[in-house]
């Protein structure tokens, strides 16, 4: 004897995939559901399109209904559902019940974050007026631009203001203070990384680490000039341990940082939601003012 439809339940979950890559085997049930014996199961996978994934060139689906969605990109973004039936039998009665439990899994592209560095370092001037400071300033980009270009990194949004000081016990000194950003994004960047399989954030992270440290190496060189090279310091010459870095992140077009809703994947570039975008390397998928826009990744509305 069968007896018609039991239950059904409904159990969610986050998964996130770095794009480009397969998505880890997204299992038809729960963790005590695999640790019982289960009669008779069928398994429905349904896309976030509405279609049934059997069959689909870019999905692996195996006989005991696990799924793995190959070649993850922000388009392939959102929910997967798999409804799971099975049969219960009555050890008395023999009787059949058929139970239903459907399974949704939300799941996001991410990327990781493309990575910077703000810089900051001081150097001593004789006074704040002296012109020799802006063409200073200038020899001093180019020739830290020229320390990294090989990287096809560069300085950006440089800038230096001087300020006047009085220390205890010490006349008046004045110093420039010189900020820039490091930035892995010099001409010649997208050639590079055509030449890394898929995606290239981990080389591009990796290569203005470089430029961050061969930075970071030039100054403690100057220290290390001043202290037993020169006898007389220069007009304009570095401070002394004042060299910091710190670090920025950027994310893609159509892709944006949010800790509360992807908490477990707060360090991540989550694709923007529908409804959402982000047009340039901002941190913040923005609403849009009429959410036109149903698909994931969007860069504009």
């Amino acid at each position: 004897m069968r007896i018609p439809l039991s239950n059904r339940l409904k159990i969610w979950f986050n998964v996130y995939v770095k794009v480009f890559t397969n998505s880890p085997f997204l299992v038809c049930m729960d963790l005590a559901r695999s640790q019982e014996e289960i009669i008779d199961p069928k398994y429905l996978w349904i896309g976030p399109d509405g279609r049934n994934l059997e069959g689909q060139m870019y999905v692996n689906l195996t006989e005991t209904g696990k799924l793995m969605v190959m070649g993850f990109k922000e388009s392939m973004s959102g929910a997967y559902t798999c409804t799971l039936s099975h049969k219960i039998i009555e050890a008395m009665t023999q009787e059949e019940r058929e139970v239903v439990e459907v399974y949704k899994f939300m799941v996001y592209a991410y990327r990781e974050a493309d990575h910077a560095y703000q810089v900051f370092v001081r150097y001593a001037t004789e006074e704040c007026e002296l012109p020799a400071n802006s063409q200073f300033f200038e020899e001093l980009k180019k020739t830290v631009n020229n320390i990294i270009s090989d990287l096809t990194c560069h300085i950006i949004e440089s800038s230096y203001k001087c300020h006047s000081f009085k220390k205890p016990k010490q006349g008046l000194g004045h110093q420039l203070f010189v900020s820039f950003q490091v930035n892995p994004f010099a001409p010649g960047w997208v050639e590079v990384c055509h030449q890394v399989p898929y995606d290239c954030e981990d080389a591009t992270n990796t290569r203005v680490q470089e430029a961050k440290d061969r930075i970071g190496e030039f100054f403690k060189k100057q220290a290390y000039a001043l202290k037993h090279e020169f006898q007389t310091a220069p007009t304009i010459h570095y401070v002394d341990n004042s060299f910091s870095a710190t670090h920025i992140d950027s994310c893609r077009p159509g892709f944006g940082k949010n800790d509360l809703t992807h908490k477990n994947c707060a360090s991540c570039c989550v694709v923007c939601d529908p409804g959402t975008y982000s047009p340039n390397n901002d941190v913040t998928c923005q609403i849009c003012a009429r959410p036109r826009v149903k698909k994931y990744g969007a860069r504009s509305c």
